[in-house]
């Protein structure tokens, strides 16, 4: 890939992230001072960040404390700001929880909570209930990390052994008002799905888990099997607090559509395939694959030069020992072996927050030359695939996508680069 294709696709990137900065996103949805206290709290891969630019846009006393990602922090004046493990959770995490909770703790009616939550609060806020530990909570996130299920059915299992999501942080705060102010990173842009809903409730319950677990054949650790089967069935939902709010600041469907006006700012049409793709990141690799090739081969459902855009959050089944890498790098070598050979196909894939899995990439990029480069220098793709070492694979051909932590967080990115020269 030439550095021109690189650059293009680089720069629709950075419109993405742009479009969910978050002193622009806030800026928007600044609540009424209270006549009482502001405590800010927030938790997320984006938490600090936010925190950082509530400071500057507000203009009034306030306190409060956010949980990030470790190496991920951002300078605050008057709000503390914690680092943790993502994405199995520590004893910092479990720390953090118990902060967030004295932040709120004693508040009355005219007191405000300002909640800034985003993607990755949920390996960040462990807080078992009691009967469960630490380590379980952590046995629990790698189970479900390894298990390929969405991350609606990972949350709706992890409320259940928590005292802190699905709600309860916002109930603890009670009766002082919270307004929860949310960077989306998952499909739908269900707030209580961000982070597990630690300050936004919803319907679930243990059946709903129980569901999830033979759905998708999750194999949890017998202890905490054995605890939300012991849940009662028909425990009633959980009502929101009356009077809080909550608002969808940032998402992907807007860093989407901004990336697709910088692309046809310069001459080339994008299409927003959907902001909200789930399933098996190889196999939805090999879908955006088959579109790509249609329209290289018959200017069909769209002529080339165009870029297909599209968002959500894949997941990867783990079987076995798991090399390097992330959902994105493993999206992207699947992408790159279906398009081999090809002469007009360009690809980035990355997470936006600017962390694909445990490693310091964002994600990768990859032509229809990429394997054969791969194997050139001693690496085969199908070998990577198959042991889940994209990361690998993709570093070996110097083809990784470094951005840097963003301090935003709206899930996968993925742009596909068709042009209309095939020689």
């Amino acid at each position: 890939m030439s550095y021109s294709e690189r650059l293009f696709l680089t720069e629709l990137f950075n419109a993405a992230v742009s479009a969910a900065d978050p002193k622009m996103a806030l800026s928007r949805f600044l609540p009424v001072k209270p006549k009482g206290r502001t405590v800010v709290i927030g938790a997320g891969k984006g938490a600090a960040q936010l925190a950082s630019a509530f400071e500057e846009l507000w203009d009034g006393p306030l306190s409060g404390v956010v949980v990030t990602r470790y190496g991920f922090a951002a300078p605050c004046q008057h709000i503390e700001v914690l680092e943790a493990s993502h994405p199995v959770p520590d004893a910092a995490g479990l720390a953090a929880s118990a902060a967030l909770f004295e932040a709120v703790g004693g508040l009355g009616p005219d007191d405000l909570v300002v909640a800034l939550i985003c993607g990755g609060g949920s390996s960040l806020l462990p807080a078992p209930v009691a009967g469960l530990s630490l380590s379980d909570e952590i046995a629990l996130n790698r189970a479900l990390l390894a298990s390929g299920a969405p991350i609606s059915a990972m949350n709706v299992i992890r409320k259940q052994i928590s005292q802190i999501k699905g709600g309860q942080l916002a109930r603890a705060a009670a009766p002082a008002k919270v307004v929860s102010l949310i960077v989306s990173d998952v499909p739908g842009d269900d707030p209580a799905q961000v982070a597990s809903g630690p300050t936004v409730g919803d319907a679930s319950g243990p059946a709903d888990a129980l569901a999830a677990i033979r759905t998708y054949d999750i194999e949890l650790p017998p202890n905490i099997q054995n605890f939300i089967e012991s849940l009662p069935r028909t425990a009633p939902a959980t009502e929101p607090v009356t009077g809080n709010e909550v608002h969808i600041i940032a998402s992907a469907n807007k860093s989407l559509e901004a990336a697709a006006e910088v692309a046809a700012a310069q001459g080339i049409p994008a299409v927003v395939l959907s902001d909200s793709i789930e399933g098996e990141a190889r196999e939805i690799a090999k879908m955006h694959a088959a579109i790509a090739g249609q329209i290289a081969d018959r200017d069909r459902p769209f002529s080339a030069p165009v870029v297909l855009l599209s968002g959500g959050e894949t997941t990867v089944t783990i079987a076995g020992p798991g090399g390097r890498g992330g959902r994105n790098t493993e999206f992207l070598l699947s992408f790159a072996r279906e398009i081999e050979g090809r002469k007009n196909i360009y690809a980035l894939a990355a997470d936006t927050d600017g962390i694909d899995g445990s490693e310091d990439n964002a994600g990768a990029f990859c032509d229809g030359l990429s394997c054969a480069e791969m194997r050139g220098v001693g690496t085969d793709p199908s070998d990577a695939l198959l042991g889940h070492d994209a990361w690998s694979a993709f570093q070996a051909i110097d083809s990784l996508f470094v951005s840097g932590p963003t301090g935003t967080n709206v899930n996968d990115f993925r742009a596909v680069y068709i042009s209309s020269d095939q020689t």
